[in-house]
C-alpha cells in the first residue's frame, strides 16, 4: 500500500527500469475516478469493500466447492497451487493478455479457463515428477490407491514452483528474462525455469527422483512448505504491500536484486527458524498463509485505501498492522470453523492453509490483478 510518498523522490526510482505490474499500482484501475461527484462504491475504501462481493463467492467455492471442506483441500488445493505460477504470469507478465483483447465482459472468462486448463496440466506434470501418475487421482479425494493422491505428495513442488516464479516475477523484476524477451514468451519461459528450479530443490533438498518418487532429503517434505510459505509471506510484505521498499531505494540494478533476494529468502528462512522453536510446522503454515491472504487484502484489494496525505513510512506501518490482525483474525475464524467439522485423511490446519493460500489470495488475484475489478472500475460509455 505504500510508495505514493516514496514515488515523489527524484533520482533513485525514476531511473529504475519498468517494474511487473503489481509494482505499478496505476495497472490495477481501468479507471481512476476523482471529483465530488463520483460515487464512493468507485473510491477506496467503497470499491474494496465492493469487490467483495466478487472475491468472497469465489473464494467459499474454492473451500469447498469440491464436495465439502476435506475433499476440496485434497482436490482443489494441488489444483490450485500448480496453477499459481500461471496466474503470476497472467497477472504480472502478460497483463491480462489474452483478456485484454477480448473486452472486460470476456476478459475474466477467457484468463480464467486458461488458468484452469493450466492447473489440471501442471498438476498432472506433477504427478509424474514425484511418481504419482494417475489423471484419474486428480479428481478423487479417495482414489482406489491412495498412494497416487495428489495431496500432500506433489505439493512441495508446486510450492516451490510459485515461489519461485514470484522471486523471477516480483523480486527480481523479471530480470534477467526482460533483456532478450518480450513479456509473452518472457511469462512462459518464467514458468519454465520456475519449474526447472522447483524440480531441481525436489532434488536436493527432498531427495527426490523425478518421475520415480521421493526419497529421503534434507528437509521434511512438511518443513519445506512451512519455510516456503515464510517466504512467500515476506514477498507480500515487501513488494504487494510495500511496492519493494526499502529495496526499490537501490539505483544500481544488479545489487538491488541480489539485496532483494537475499533479503526476501533469507527473511523467510529466518522467519520460520525462529517462530519453529515454538510454533509447530503445520501451524507455522498455516499462520504464514494468513499473512498472506491479509496482505493480498489489504496490499491489493484495499489499495491506496489509507489517506494520501500520510507519509510512506506512516503508511508502511498502518498497513502491517492491519495485515497481522486480519490475519490473526482469519487463522482464529477459520480453524474454529475446521474444527467443527469433520476429518478423514486430511487436518483441520491444512485446510486453514489452503483457503488463505488458494481460495483467498487466488480470489483477490484474480478480481484486482488480472479482473481489475471489473465491473467495478469500469470506464463510463
Amino acid at each position: 500500500m505504500s510508495g505514493r510518498a516514496d514515488g515523489a523522490r527524484s533520482g533513485i526510482v525514476d531511473a529504475a527500469p519498468p517494474r511487473p505490474a503489481i509494482s505499478r499500482r496505476e495497472r490495477h484501475h481501468r479507471h481512476d475516478p476523482t471529483g465530488p461527484g463520483t460515487s464512493r462504491w468507485a473510491r477506496q475504501p467503497g470499491l474494496g469493500l465492493a469487490g467483495l462481493l466478487a472475491v468472497l463467492p469465489v473464494a467459499v467455492l474454492l473451500a469447498i466447492g469440491a464436495g465439502g471442506a476435506e475433499a476440496s483441500l485434497l482436490v482443489l488445493a494441488p489444483l490450485i497451487t500448480f496453477a499459481l505460477p500461471v496466474v503470476s504470469m497472467i497477472a504480472f507478465w502478460w497483463e491480462d493478455w489474452p483478456g485484454t483483447r477480448l473486452g472486460p465482459d470476456w476478459a475474466g472468462w477467457a484468463d480464467t479457463a486458461l488458468i484452469v486448463l493450466a492447473g489440471v496440466v501442471l498438476a498432472f506434470l506433477g504427478e509424474a515428477v514425484v511418481g504419482h501418475l494417475s489423471l484419474g487421482a486428480l479428481f478423487d479425494p479417495a482414489p482406489d490407491n491412495l498412494e497416487f493422491s495428489t495431496f500432500p505428495a506433489t505439493m512441495p513442488l508446486a510450492g516451490a514452483a510459485f515461489v519461485v516464479m514470484l522471486e523471477l516475477t516480483l523480486v527480481s523484476e523479471h530480470w534477467p528474462l526482460r533483456r532478450w524477451l518480450k513479456p509473452i514468451p518472457g511469462g512462459v519461459c518464467a514458468v519454465v525455469l520456475a519449474w526447472a528450479i522447483a524440480i531441481l530443490l525436489y532434488v536436493l533438498l527432498l531427495g527426490g527422483t523425478p518421475f520415480r518418487g521421493g526419497g529421503r532429503g534434507l528437509l521434511d517434505p512438511g518443513v519445506f512448505g512451512a519455510a516456503l510459505t515464510c517466504i512467500g509471506a515476506w514477498q507480500v510484505l515487501l513488494f504487494v504491500m510495500w511496492r519493494g521498499w526499502p529495496f526499490r531505494l537501490i539505483g544500481r540494478q544488479w545489487v538491488r536484486f541480489g539485496c532483494a533476494n537475499a533479503g526476501t529468502i533469507g527473511g523467510g528462512i529466518l522467519t520460520f527458524v525462529v517462530l519453529n522453536l515454538w510454533v509447530p510446522v503445520p501451524v507455522l503454515s498455516a499462520l504464514a498463509g494468513s499473512f498472506v491472504a491479509a496482505g493480498l487484502v489489504v496490499g491489493m484489494q484495499f489499495e491506496d485505501a489509507l489517506p494520501a496525505r500520510w507519509p510512506a513510512w506512516l503508511e508502511r506501518l498502518v498497513s502491517l498492522g492491519l495485515t497481522l490482525a486480519l490475519a490473526a483474525v482469519l487463522y482464529v475464524a477459520l480453524f474454529a470453523l475446521a474444527g467443527s467439522l469433520d476429518w478423514g485423511r486430511a487436518a483441520p490446519v491444512d485446510w486453514v492453509g489452503h483457503v488463505t493460500l488458494n481460495a483467498i489470495g487466488v480470489s483477490v488475484i484474480l478480481h484486482v490483478a488480472i479482473g481489475r475489478r471489473w465491473p467495478l472500475a469500469r470506464k463510463p460509455a
